[in-house]
Parts: structure tokens; C-alpha cells; sequence
């Protein structure tokens, strides 16, 4: 991780997912700064190292976006033992504890100055704000019909990566990506019978902090491995998540059950940080707005899982919605390693 001492601005589609000794629990190489790893930008780098980097960063992005798809479900779950603000404040200590962990045993230093602004984006936005307000949507929205959320995600992301970062898509790619999300917005209206919710002020201010969120990381995992970028946030959200546990607690009623205890456990460990872990990790290998649009994917998947998990109804226009926004995906993806060649050819 960088620290004070030298600058090192690194390319701006460079990728952290295959920096040096620090890429992994465990290394300490963090200290002198980022190591960068193969680039699907860097012109330096042969065409078949920035292949291999771009399908890393997708495989690992896409392994994001599967935990995510499990976090409404699993929240529903956790509602049935605790309230919606004891499972928030629950959540984010337990992550924290298992990152602080991962940290301390790593020996990983502290991020320099400059960086703990970004972090404190990162943890209001994915550790605080979006799990708080979704959990409190949830209490009077269906999951099915809170997917509307990350329907809008993706472009959302897109477009705030793309001012925070300077990363420029092509024309086909935001062409793909707004028709993915046109996609993924009427397939989710139509399964609430087209009438807004209650929660719904939660689920659109909740859009708009996460996608702030995965922004700033995004662009911190190009300059500290992706792990440590949801740690470090973790952990500074830490004495907010301990001060709301102890409010919270005494004030909403506690009843355990099976299903309460994994939700929770899932939220925490699987969604808050294995899943963002290799979230940030692919999405500083392949860029902000590329990897954003595999959320595209995201709320067909909550669908398929609160079906099985939950017993919610899953309609016959699913199938059909899935083939169409798997192929707006292919399209943003394919637009996206067609620019990273493209921007090598040039360079060279």
C-alpha cells in the first residue's frame, strides 16, 4: 500500500490485480507503493499479458457480482432475527473484525495521507449508506422489487467512473450499457406491477452512494491491491459501526433463529468483504465502467436466488430479460477490450 515518500501516479488503466508481493494477504511489499501489474492499457505491455489481465479482471469482477446478488436475499433472512438497524451495525463490525484481522496479521501499514479521504467515500458509501438504506427498503420492499437498484447501478457507475477517472468508453459501449439498463428497469417494474414502493427514496439514494462508493475504490485499487482498499474502509467505519450496535440492540427486538444467523453472516463476511474484495481487485484490472456493467447480470441473479431462498414468485419473462441483458453485457465488454487495443495500437 502506498505511503508518504514519493508520488507514483499510476496509468490510468492500469491494474492492481497483479501488483507485485502485495496483491495477496500476507505481503508486505505494500509499503513502497504500487507494483503495477499487467495493464489492458499500458502500451508496454504485450497484447497477450493485457488479454489475460482483462479476463482475470472480468472473472473476478463477475465473482463480485454473485456475492452481491446474494446480499438482498440474504438480508431478508437477516431481518427475521434482527432489526434493520442492529443487522446494519452488526454487519459492519463483524466484516470489520474479520478485515482488521486479515491487516494485522499481513503487517500492512497504515494508507498514506492523501488516501484516507478516498477510503471515507468507500466506507459511507458500501460499508454505511447502501447496506442501511436497502435494509431499510426492505422492510417494506420485496427483493424483486428492490433489484431495481442495481438496474441502475451499472450506468450509474459508469458515468461517475467516467468523470472521476477519465476512462472514455466508446459510443457502443454506453449505447449497450444504457439498453442493458433499459433492460433490466422495465423487467424489474414489471415484476412489482409497475407501482413504486414505500422504500423506494432509500433504494434511489442508496444508487447514488454505492455508486459513488465503487467508484473511489476503483480507482484506490489501481494504487493499493483491492483488499486493503475494503479493509482499510472497514475498519474506519468501525467505532460507527460499535456506537450503532450498542443504540440499536437495546432498541429493536433480537430473535434468533437459523436463517437470521447466516444472513447476517453472509452480509458481513461474504457480501461486505470477500465480495468487494474481488470486486475492487477486477475492477482496477479492467476499469470502472467496463466492470460496472456486469451488474447488469445482478438482479436476474437476486431473482433466481430469492425464488430458491426465498419462495418469491420468478416470472416467465426471466428467462428472455436474461438472454437480453447477457448480450448488452457481451457488447460492453467486447467495446471495452476493443478500446484497450485500440489505445495500445496508438501508443505504440
Amino acid at each position: 500500500m502506498a505511503v508518504a515518500g514519493p508520488a507514483v501516479t499510476p496509468h490510468p488503466t492500469s491494474a492492481a490485480s497483479g501488483a507485485g508481493p502485495s496483491t495477496a494477504p500476507g505481503g508486505t511489499g505494500a509499503a513502497s507503493g504500487p507494483t503495477p501489474g499487467p495493464s489492458t492499457g499500458d502500451p508496454s505491455v504485450g497484447p497477450s499479458a493485457a488479454s489475460s489481465a482483462g479476463r482475470s479482471g472480468t472473472v473476478l469482477a463477475g465473482l463480485g457480482v454473485v456475492a452481491f446478488s446474494l446480499t438482498f436475499p440474504a438480508t431478508a433472512w437477516g431481518l427475521e432475527s434482527f432489526g434493520p438497524w442492529s443487522l446494519v451495525a452488526l454487519r459492519s463490525v463483524l466484516a470489520a473484525l474479520v478485515a482488521g484481522g486479515v491487516l494485522l496479521t499481513a503487517r500492512v501499514p497504515l494508507p498514506a495521507r492523501r488516501h484516507w479521504a478516498g477510503l471515507a467515500v468507500v466506507g459511507g458509501g458500501v460499508v454505511v449508506g447502501f447496506p442501511l438504506l436497502t435494509t431499510l427498503a426492505l422492510q417494506t420492499s420485496t427483493t424483486s422489487h428492490a433489484a431495481v437498484v442495481v438496474g441502475l447501478l451499472p450506468l450509474t457507475t459508469a458515468v461517475l467512473g467516467s468523470l472521476r477517472t477519465g476512462e472514455r468508453p466508446s459510443r457502443t459501449f454506453w449505447i449497450a450499457a444504457l439498453a442493458g439498463a433499459a433492460v433490466v428497469i422495465a423487467f424489474t417494474v414489471q415484476q412489482s406491477g409497475g407501482a413504486l414502493a414505500a422504500g423506494d427514496l432509500y433504494l434511489f439514494g442508496a444508487l447514488l452512494v454505492c455508486a459513488a462508493g465503487y467508484t473511489e475504490g476503483g480507482r484506490l485499487a489501481r494504487v493499493m491491491p483491492g483488499w486493503q482498499v475494503i479493509g482499510w474502509a472497514l475498519v474506519l467505519c468501525l467505532p460507527l459501526a460499535v456506537a450503532g450496535s450498542l443504540v440499536a440492540l437495546p432498541l429493536e427486538p433480537v430473535r434468533l433463529n437459523a436463517h437470521g444467523v447466516l444472513g447476517l453472516v453472509w452480509v458481513a463476511a461474504g457480501s461486505t468483504f470477500l465480495g468487494l474484495y474481488v470486486w475492487y481487485r477486477g475492477m482496477a484490472a479492467i476499469g470502472v465502467a467496463r466492470a460496472s456493467q456486469l451488474q447488469l447480470a445482478q438482479p436476474l441473479l437476486t431473482l433466481v436466488w430469492s425464488f430458491l431462498l426465498l419462495g418469491e414468485e420468478l416470472s416467465a419473462a426471466a428467462p428472455v430479460a436474461a438472454v437480453a441483458v447477457l448480450v448488452c453485457i457481451a457488447a460492453t465488454q467486447r467495446a471495452g477490450r476493443r478500446a484497450g487495443r485500440e489505445a495500445r495500437t496508438v501508443r505504440s
